[in-house]
């Protein structure tokens, strides 16, 4: 339920014209308040009022905002711009902050305002309209380089006129007072964005580009490295390459130069086209490179090698690694039992929160992913098992060691040819894992009008579903998870529209 300092400030919010005059006689115990209102209501002008006037040094989205799930409710009323276009809004106001300082140069004040550190990290989890009005990393991580180019060029030009007007002793020039923001985000890149960003970190000037999770789509070898020396190394945690089409090669010129961010704790490198079928036999160089350089990076604790065939030689790239890995997600990965062993036996086992083997075959013998499963128990918070040929009666085999993982929190088993019945056993059977709350399931295979087709991805078309064959077993389902006292865990056939939890928010 809303507060009632929150109340009041939206009110104050939704008449745009009162909130603006109003911010001058505000306490400054009440922009907090009055700025997360404006956000949540899209009132960009009275967020722009609110940065020129911000009597802290940080302005933090996330503490403002606070966490994500009390930020998703009904939308806003009707003329309410869209969160992008508040997003915008405050990095211009930024924008025409430094421009001003740049312009009239004045000490420290009451009339100047005090931000030195705009926080937009994790912006994107706040995102509840989705489409061209959501707040989209891409066009946020565009705004946030154009402005960066604007204000180094604003700043380099005044400069210039200062040096002809003006001289100072020794014939030096008179220039204002250094001032900058620095702008801390997590950056999104692709073919088209590419150039802006490369030249907005390498421009300098008073709004510097800080970045937290670094997402690259679609970017050659050399345009990755281009950019990841153009990054600040502090503070970056996350780096994000994929549908970048590396091979292994590619991936070998790019993994030197991950070696100097001390803080990183995430590497995801989905869809990099390794395939250790291409290695001549005995020619394994490239491999054993790769897992040299995996070695020589900062501890590790998530690593995502997803849609690239690794068959047999998961010892060779994860053995030497310094720390145990807590998220580790292979999909698709054509992983062999012998893989599966080594991982049971490694350090990793025991201490990964989050596994992800969706894609790979287990009809044939269930044991090895039984022992792994035993083994990673204690720690396991998300499971995914997506299209992994479980039926009924091998679902039942593995439930032994399910049981066992007390803190499962989210398991995947969407695309598995499961049938109702197998699906009510289920949910009987783990009812008595406490922290169940999100499970997505299959449609089940005796809800299909005919048999199902696959997309070119593998995941299942839902237009061969009698539709309404579907729904009583859906609210029988339900019906079953209220009697055991499970009414609050999600149980769903939608792959998009209830999030799991990112590694760092497990």
């Amino acid at each position: 339920m809303p507060s009632l300092l929150f109340l009041c400030a939206r009110r104050l919010a939704g008449d745009e014209a009162r909130a603006r005059r109003s911010l001058a006689l505000l306490p400054a115990e009440l922009f907090p308040a009055l700025f997360r209102a404006a956000f949540l209501d899209g009132r960009p002008l009275v967020l722009k009022d609110l940065v020129a006037s911000w009597p802290f040094p940080v302005l933090a989205f996330r503490r403002l905002l606070g966490p994500p799930e009390r930020c998703r409710g009904p939308r806003p009323a009707p003329g309410a711009l869209p969160p992008k276009a508040c997003v915008h809004a405050v990095i211009l106001a930024v924008l025409e902050q430094l421009r001003r300082a740049v312009d009239e140069p004045v000490g420290e004040g009451e009339s100047r305002c005090r931000l030195r550190v705009l926080d937009l990290t994790g912006l994107h989890d706040y995102d509840n309209r989705g489409g061209p009005d959501g707040v989209g990393l891409l066009s946020g991580t565009v705004a946030l380089a154009r402005a960066c180019l604007e204000a180094s060029k604003h700043q380099n030009e005044r400069l210039k006129r200062s040096s002809k007007r003006r001289k100072g002793p020794a014939g030096l020039s008179a220039a204002p007072r250094p001032f900058a923001v620095e702008v801390r985000a997590d950056i999104f890149v692709n073919g088209t964005a590419f150039g802006v960003l490369r030249d907005a970190l390498r421009a300098g000037g008073p709004l510097r580009l800080r970045c937290r999770d670094f997402h690259a789509e679609e970017l050659s070898a050399a345009g990755t490295v281009t950019l990841l020396e153009s990054l600040e190394a502090a503070g970056v945690r996350r780096v994000d390459l994929r549908f970048n089409n590396l091979g292994l090669a590619g991936l070998c010129v790019v993994l030197p130069h991950l070696a100097r961010f001390a803080d990183l704790l995430s590497l995801r490198l989905p869809y990099s086209n390794v395939d250790v079928r291409r290695l001549a036999p005995g020619a394994d160089t490239g491999l054993q490179r790769l897992a040299t350089q995996l070695a020589a990076l900062p501890p590790l604790r998530e690593l995502n090698f997803g849609s690239s065939r690794l068959s047999g030689n998961l010892r060779q790239l994860l053995g030497d690694l310094q720390t145990p890995l807590e998220s580790l997600e292979l999909a698709f990965c054509y992983l062999l039992p012998g893989d599966l062993a080594f991982l049971t036996q490694s350090r990793h086992a025991p201490a990964l929160r989050k596994l992800d083997l969706s894609g790979h075959d287990f009809s044939e013998d269930l044991r090895p992913l039984r022992r792994l499963l035993e083994e990673v128990s204690p720690s396991l918070l998300h499971l995914d098992l997506m299209e992994c040929r479980l039926t009924d009666d091998r679902l039942g085999f593995l439930l032994p060691a399910l049981r066992r993982c007390a803190r499962l929190r989210c398991l995947g088993l969407f695309g598995n040819p499961l049938t109702t019945p197998g699906l009510k056993d289920f949910v009987r059977e783990t009812a008595v894992l406490p922290d169940l709350r999100l499970v997505i399931y299959p449609y089940p295979s005796d809800c299909y009008d005919r048999e199902p087709s696959r997309s070119r991805y593998g995941h299942f078309f839902d237009d061969v579903i009698d539709k309404e064959r579907f729904a009583a077993v859906t609210a029988e389902l339900h019906q079953m998870l209220a009697s055991s006292g499970r009414a609050d865990a999600v149980w769903t056939t939608s792959l998009y529209r209830h999030g799991v939890l990112d590694f760092f928010a497990l």
